[in-house]
């Protein structure tokens, strides 16, 4: 018998009744059912969030317009933004209708906006700075994973409130600057003046030193000819007062004769009376006597008045002299001032002249600082506090992509509904023929028979897998016919693999498969990276087939490396000649020996 009418054979008795059909169909679609209900249901679980009802609690009371404050109503910006948007499916609920519709089920989770919302987001400004919270609230009683999304749904409203505050925030500060950036230029104007005003003040000041040092020059000689004026008036002042004491005593002498004038005409006419002149004789000499007393009175008033003249010349010669003394102590106070006014004007000239280097420096440095500062519109403000506020973006960009999260877990089920598939079908699928090993003597023959009956019928299963995935569910295949290839590989090899397992061990084998496929669903890396498992397990992922079915089908769905690709279809190679060879080695020991075990009826069928 050769190995084709061996696999007739076997499908005529698989196919010998109507039910053994239903059977055999049913047991062929198991991948289909498996993979493509599977996928079905998690094609875009994401893109259906828009379904899931939220409750949102705005509890928020806001912050009242104050002093260089305007009114904050965040928690009611943040609303908006919520229930305008298609994240969730939000419904806005009180406190208490929020906790009811939780707890029957009616919303998944509870997002609250506290009271102090507004509060605690502008408190950064005064001197009780503190964090705004929003609150979850989840029940795993409705579904656990909600908690999972409603800490990503309060992280995003996080993320999108701290740019909002943000924003504002860079957007005050941007103003600020265009202000003090206005003033900025209004300083620089009297900066200028003050330098203007400065170079003005340094050369009076120069002019003023250059004047106090001639007045200073002047004053000097002033007081040395002051010092010489006084001496002189002192001398002059002495001689007169010398003078004024001989002319006093002139006058005194003078006027002594003119006082004795009469005493001595009295005695001169006594004397001649007693000389016994007559009276003629007498009054004769004495109108001589009387003409030089007349002379004598004469003389004595001009010197009176000469003497008076002295006096007159003496005193104010005292005057002068005293006048002369104060001038000359004046002078010298004059040339003191001078000198200090010339020494002050000096230190003026040089302090004008640093004033005159610190201006233009303050000017220089504030139309630096203006420079320095951009001179920016209100639009241009606003873009760069957004961009101060949300400074990166992200750029996705990947050398392959899924398209979404059903694409993103297909290979891996449709890799483990290959293996349920030939898992199934060897339920009812003799894996050898005891009959063929008897009459044949032939493990070749016998072992490919008994590998390409289940190959092929769970091929026919994978065919059918690939058309649901890429018709019905619309998944997008770069390499489509070597996908299809690689899912017809994985069907043949894991029947080579459940061939030898049976021939081997039986009903313990095809229990060994079962086993098999549970350490290839943790190990393939289907959902978390490989990379994340315990060292055993990480170590499995690098033997057991169905890791390089998926790597493979990854690499060909979505346009990866072919080299890889070629790769996992070299161990699949492996994996499918070695378990060939086992499974001959088990059936050429079944036709040389048969033992009791082989006789014993099958646990599972």
């Amino acid at each position: 018998m050769k190995v084709p009418a061996m696999i007739a054979a076997e499908l005529r008795r698989l196919t010998s009744t109507r039910m053994s059909v239903i059977a055999l169909v049913a047991l062929m679609l198991v991948p289909v059912l498996y993979g493509g209900l599977y996928l079905w249901a998690n094609q875009d679980p994401y893109g259906h969030f828009d379904e899931v009802p939220v409750a949102l609690v705005d509890l928020d009371e806001g912050v009242p317009a104050s002093d260089g404050q305007a009114a904050a109503q965040y928690g009611a910006d943040v609303s908006d933004q919520l229930l305008g948007g298609d994240a969730f499916a939000w419904q806005l609920h009180s406190q208490t209708s929020a906790e009811a519709a939780l707890r029957g089920g009616d919303v998944d989770f509870i997002v609250t906006i506290p009271a102090d919302f507004s509060a605690a987001l502008t408190s950064a400004a005064g001197d009780d700075p503190r964090q705004a919270t929003i609150s979850l609230t989840t029940n795993d009683a409705n579904n656990y994973l909600a908690s999972t999304i409603g800490t990503q749904a309060v992280e995003r409203i996080r993320r999108s409130v701290a740019e909002l505050v943000g924003e504002q925030a860079a957007s005050r500060m941007l103003s600020g600057i265009a202000d003090i950036r206005t003033q900025l230029t209004s300083a620089v104007d009297g900066a200028t003046q003050l330098a203007d005003g400065a170079v003005q003040a340094a050369d009076g000041a120069s002019q003023l030193a250059d004047g106090t040092a001639r007045l200073s020059a002047g004053a000097g000689d002033l007081a040395a000819g002051a010092r010489q004026v006084a001496d002189g008036s002192a001398q002059v002042a002495a001689g007169t007062a010398t003078l004024d004491g001989y002319a006093d005593r002139a006058g005194a002498a003078s006027q002594d004769v003119v006082d004795a004038l009469p005493t001595a005409r009295a005695d001169i006419a006594q004397l001649l009376t007693d000389q016994g002149l007559d009276q003629a004789a007498i009054d004769r000499v004495l109108a001589e006597l009387d003409t030089v007393g007349d002379a004598a009175r004469r003389g004595n008033a001009r010197v009176q008045a000469a003497v008076a003249q002295v006096d007159t010349l003496a005193a104010g010669a005292a005057q002068v002299s005293a006048g002369a003394a104060q001038l000359a102590a004046g002078a010298d106070t004059l040339a003191q001032g001078a000198g200090t006014a010339a020494d002050g004007a000096g230190q003026l000239a040089g302090g004008t002249a640093q004033l005159r280097d610190g201006s233009d420096r303050l000017r220089d440095g504030l139309a630096s600082g203006v420079a320095a500062i951009p001179d920016t519109d209100a639009a241009t403000r606003d873009a760069q506090a957004q961009t101060i506020s949300d400074p990166v973006a992200v750029d996705s960009g990947s050398l392959t992509a899924a398209g979404d999260y059903g694409a993103g877990l297909a290979p891996f089920f449709a890799a483990l509904a290959g293996w349920i598939g030939i898992y199934a079908l060897f339920l009812i699928v003799k894996p050898i023929s005891k009959r063929a090993v008897t009459a044949l003597r032939s493990p070749i023959r016998v072992t490919l028979a008994g590998w390409l009956t289940p190959a092929m019928l769970g091929a026919v299963g994978m065919v059918a897998l690939y058309g649901v995935l890429s018709i019905a569910l619309g998944f997008r295949f770069a390499h489509p016919l070597s996908s299809l290839s690689i899912l017809v590989l994985a069907s043949f090899t894991y029947a080579a693999i459940i061939l030898a397992l049976n021939v081997w061990l039986g009903s313990v084998g095809q229990f060994l498969g079962l086993v098999m496929m549970v350490l290839q669903l943790v190990t393939a890396g289907g959902t978390f990276p490989w990379q994340t498992l315990p060292a055993p397990l990480a170590a499995l992922h690098h033997i057991l087939p169905m890791g390089y079915v998926v790597d493979a089908l990854r690499q060909l769905m979505y346009g990866g490396s072919t080299a890889r690709a070629v790769a996992d279809i070299g161990v699949l190679m492996l994996w499918l000649g070695g378990a060939l060879v086992l499974a001959m080695v088990g059936v050429t020991r079944m036709t040389h020996r048969r033992t009791l075990r082989d006789l014993q009826p099958s646990l599972i069928g």
